[in-house]
């Protein structure tokens, strides 16, 4: 399958996922590889409407396309869905532990009064 010219941020991954019909995509795409046609039937969107949608999606990194035969065959980028996986275990990481700070000192808070 073919890759993006170059890698997207997390930013443009998440704003690529911020339309539904795209997440829907994503969605049906996690389930293999699909061909434009195999995903607009599944939706309620044209097929030209699917591809701008994987145009978006392939140049955030999340999707890779590969010719076979007359159609194209589009999949999962590994690379980018786990690119945004770190990034929330990344963001969630740093919640977590500002969490706990404001915990203990709220404890702290309360014993030494």
């Amino acid at each position: 399958m073919s890759e993006p010219m170059s890698d997207a941020t997390p930013a443009a991954a998440l704003d690529a996922l911020g339309d539904p019909t795209r997440r829907a995509i994503l969605e049906i795409l996690a389930e293999g590889p699909s061909s434009v046609q195999g995903i607009a039937d599944r939706l309620p969107v044209s097929r030209p409407a699917v591809s701008r949608h994987l145009r978006l999606l392939r140049e955030a990194a999340l999707v890779r396309d590969e010719a076979v035969g007359a159609q194209r065959v589009y999949g999962l980028r590994t690379e980018g869905v786990e690119a945004i996986r770190a990034y929330f275990e990344q963001v969630w990481g740093d919640v977590a532990a500002r969490y706990q700070v404001a915990v203990r000192n709220t404890r702290s808070n309360r014993t030494a009064r």
